[in-house]
């Protein structure tokens, strides 16, 4: 079908020096030196070229280098795959173009570096600055090795992202709190914080059936989230969105092309493309169509999107949805009535309680289709 052009792209780099306990992601832990990462690489700039040659690279606003843990690839492919990249599309410095990195791995070699090729966002899953919470994690780095890799990415980078997890079994509410303190003290631009969830067949599912791993609890994990939104909110970070905060101008421009229903194009393993036109949204992941919605669907799924944000959505969205989703008006009503969503200023937005009970909220606006 003829589609909308994508605005975003994402490029999946599925290898990492070792697989956390908890990650379901499509990624392998690979020697550094593996040549199946060559390979793989190769392949990526192949397919950056084609679709470049296809026309489909010329409206990007934001790339986003993910993984697995792209600095573990090491520089030269690294360089190889940015300088492809910015072949391929026009990198200038209004593209946000993030790199995830992981603290055993960035050096402040890397950083001049990937700076220099094009990339102006680094996101570094640090999640947390506890060593013991780190060691139930099974994370490869130590929370000093996290303090050198932030020192090394302002060396060349104003936007610095930090990821963080709460809910860890062992994992106090004053351990956490320190961890969110650190990350603002230390300068991030831009802090994710993720509550801790246990997927099937990983190691932590197994641990836990085995009783040997605390369940995280919901309630902690509400209270740690809590935590986050005070101690962010007076270092002065504004919450966009459930999990994000970003210092004033530092939001994740490719984060809100999610929410916001933007066309996004993703190469590599495992990684998704959403397609669209006006009648139709196609989610794809390895040749496999996930998600095929029709206007209707689209519509619902729009409004439910935007309840992930702190910005809702706009009463001109709802009327226009509700052309197509006559219960629209009155579902949104009834969630305010509810505490789950509030009206004010022409927006419906979430509240607080909304996005804890999140499932609630956002599966009574989907079932609006």
């Amino acid at each position: 079908m003829p589609h909308d052009p994508y605005r975003a792209l994402y490029l999946h780099l599925p290898f990492c020096v070792r697989r956390c306990g908890y990650c379901d992601f499509a990624t392998s832990a690979v020697p550094g030196d593996a040549p199946e990462i060559d390979a793989y690489v190769e392949d990526l700039c192949l397919q950056l070229r084609r679709k470049a040659k296809e026309g489909e690279l010329g409206a990007l606003e934001t790339v986003y280098v993910g993984g697995g843990t792209p600095s573990h690839i090491g520089l030269a492919r690294l360089s190889m795959l940015l300088y492809t990249l910015s072949l391929s599309m026009h990198l200038t410095p209004e593209v946000e173009c993030t790199m995830e990195a992981n603290p055993e791995s960035l050096t402040e070699r890397m950083v001049r570096d990937v700076w220099a090729l094009g990339v102006n966002r680094l996101s570094i899953g640090v999640q947390s600055f506890d060593d013991e919470v780190l060691a139930v994690l099974g994370r490869a780095h130590s929370a000093d090795d996290a303090r050198r890799a932030i020192e090394a990415a302002h060396t060349r980078f104003e936007n610095v992202s930090v990821d963080l997890m709460c809910g860890i079994p062992g994992q106090s509410a004053g351990s956490f709190e320190a961890s969110v303190r650190e990350a603002a003290a230390l300068g991030a631009a831009h802090v994710s914080v993720y509550p801790l969830a246990i997927e099937a067949h990983t190691p932590f599912d197994a641990a836990v059936l085995a009783g040997e791993l605390e369940e995280p609890d919901d309630d902690v994990e509400a209270a740690h989230m809590e935590i986050a939104a005070r101690v962010l909110a007076e270092a002065g970070y504004e919450r966009y969105e459930v999990a994000s905060y970003a210092r004033p101008g530092f939001a994740c421009r490719h984060n809100i092309a999610y929410w916001t229903g933007a066309p996004y194009l993703g190469l590599g393993r495992s990684a998704a493309t959403m397609t669209q036109n006006a009648e139709r949204r196609m989610r794809v992941q390895d040749g496999q169509v996930t998600d095929d919605l029709d206007a209707r669907g689209m519509a619902a799924e729009d409004l439910m999107l935007g309840m992930r944000m702190t910005c809702g959505v706009s009463d001109e969205q709802v009327e226009a949805a509700a052309v197509l989703l006559p219960g629209a008006p009155a579902a949104l009503a009834e969630l305010e009535g509810e505490g789950l969503v509030e009206h004010a200023g022409g927006r419906w937005r979430p509240t607080d309680r909304g996005w804890l009970c999140g499932n609630e909220l956002y599966g009574r606006l989907f079932d609006l289709a």
